[in-house]
């Protein structure tokens, strides 16, 4: 079995962590099968949304698996920070929704692995925490510019500080998750979500998800400029014929992304 599980189908692409007897920690192995898949799914047309969700009832992923950890050298942990880092980074510019189904514990580097989804659903089980203060460290895969971007900067340093674990309820309140579902009903809420996603044009999904974030990461007046050619660039496209041809027809839109 790999450690790494891909299906696709009808448009959706599901990436499961597969290492459920260490609660889908991440080693090596997995974050270079990770890596090489979503490098595939950034030419793949195919594919127009992606769920990331783990294998088992107990963890989504709880974050490096330290006990390869303990064997490396210091120069074998900074490549290794590097490489989840930039496996992170590659998930987070997909361009295409990515839904992270947090079906258990999301820890440290599985919580990061969350942040840098699109949007979050998680199970009512599910528990959330950046706990690498008490062990020394601080994340290193983009859980201390991700998460105080999307809960923000006080209560980020909150969590980061006390190394403190939250479950799906509190998640959701401070705006970590989107939604949280009843037990074991995680992926199928995700796959719904997803085949929502699915029936909009994928090239318009691209761009609003391209103006949203780069545009967030700049004043007011340059977002605006980024929206603006964000959607000139969907104006000589043939979905937006066929969204307008659809619409006058009482139909649903056939988009091909193109």
């Amino acid at each position: 079995m790999s450690v790494v599980e891909w299906e696709r189908k009808e448009g959706i692409s599901v990436i499961t962590l597969n290492r459920p007897e260490v609660y889908n920690a991440l080693n090596l192995e997995t974050l270079r099968e990770l890596m090489k898949i979503v490098e595939e799914l950034a030419h793949s047309k195919a594919t127009r949304a992606v769920i990331i969700t783990g294998a088992g009832e107990k963890a989504f992923c709880s974050g490096a698996d330290l006990k390869e950890r303990r064997t490396f050298t210091e120069d074998q942990v900074r490549r290794f920070i590097h490489l989840i880092r930039e496996t992170f980074t590659a998930i987070e510019r997909l361009p295409r929704p990515v839904i992270a189904a947090v079906n258990g514990v999301a820890l440290g580097g599985g919580m990061e692995l969350a942040l840098a989804c699109d949007l979050r659903l998680a199970d009512e089980r599910a528990i959330f925490g950046l706990t690498e203060t008490s062990l020394g460290i601080i994340p290193g895969a983009g859980g201390t510019q991700r998460l105080p971007r999307i809960v923000g900067k006080s209560k980020a340093k909150e969590l980061i500080f006390t190394a403190r674990r939250i479950n799906a309820a509190e998640a959701e309140r401070i705006g970590l998750v989107n939604h949280v579902v009843p037990k074991g009903e995680v992926l199928d809420a995700a796959l719904k979500m997803a085949a929502m996603i699915n029936e909009n044009a994928p090239l318009a999904l691209a761009q609003a998800k391209f103006a949203i974030d780069y545009g967030m990461e700049t004043d007011l007046a340059t977002g605006l400029m980024i929206e603006t050619k964000a959607y000139e660039a969907l104006i000589p496209t043939k979905d937006r014929l066929e969204g307008l041809e659809a619409f006058k027809e009482k139909r649903k839109p056939i988009y091909r992304g193109e």
